[in-house]
């Protein structure tokens, strides 16, 4: 039996309250999550390690954020970029880009750490950039 939620509404002016129930098809809902192209939860898990850098890892430091900006903004610019590359995870932390994420072939990776390389304010890309698989 589907778990039921329930939905309880206030008015603030009229003091009325309205109920109802939801229905929920869970078992639905994570069937098609975990059959998805979307689907990332082992990789959600393996960033929670503290071993690969995350964007909250980002130092807020003026410089940094300058250099994330810029290398953002050139990756949109690149109409031929896939929408995963336009997505990537940009993290700058003293000078140091590290990117991360799904790209759609080699060609795309090579780009993205190219416009990453030739960002003013870069020392040096740590590229962590994953190829999909088909």
């Amino acid at each position: 039996m589907p778990n039921r939620l329930l939905l309880v509404m206030f008015t603030l002016t009229s003091g009325l309250i309205m109920t109802g129930t939801v229905r929920a098809e869970q078992d639905s809902a994570i069937h098609l999550a975990a059959n998805s192209a979307l689907e990332n939860t082992e990789r959600n898990v393996r960033d929670k390690d503290d071993t690969t850098l995350t964007p909250e890892d980002q130092k807020e430091t003026a410089a940094d954020r300058k250099i994330t900006a810029a290398i953002r903004r050139a990756i949109v610019r690149k109409k031929s970029l896939s929408l995963d590359a336009h997505n990537i995870k940009i993290i700058t932390i003293d000078g140091v880009v590290t990117l991360r994420g799904p790209v759609k072939n080699s060609a795309e990776n090579i780009k993205l750490q190219t416009i990453a390389e030739k960002t003013k304010g870069v020392k040096q890309v740590d590229n962590q950039l994953e190829i999909k698989t088909p």
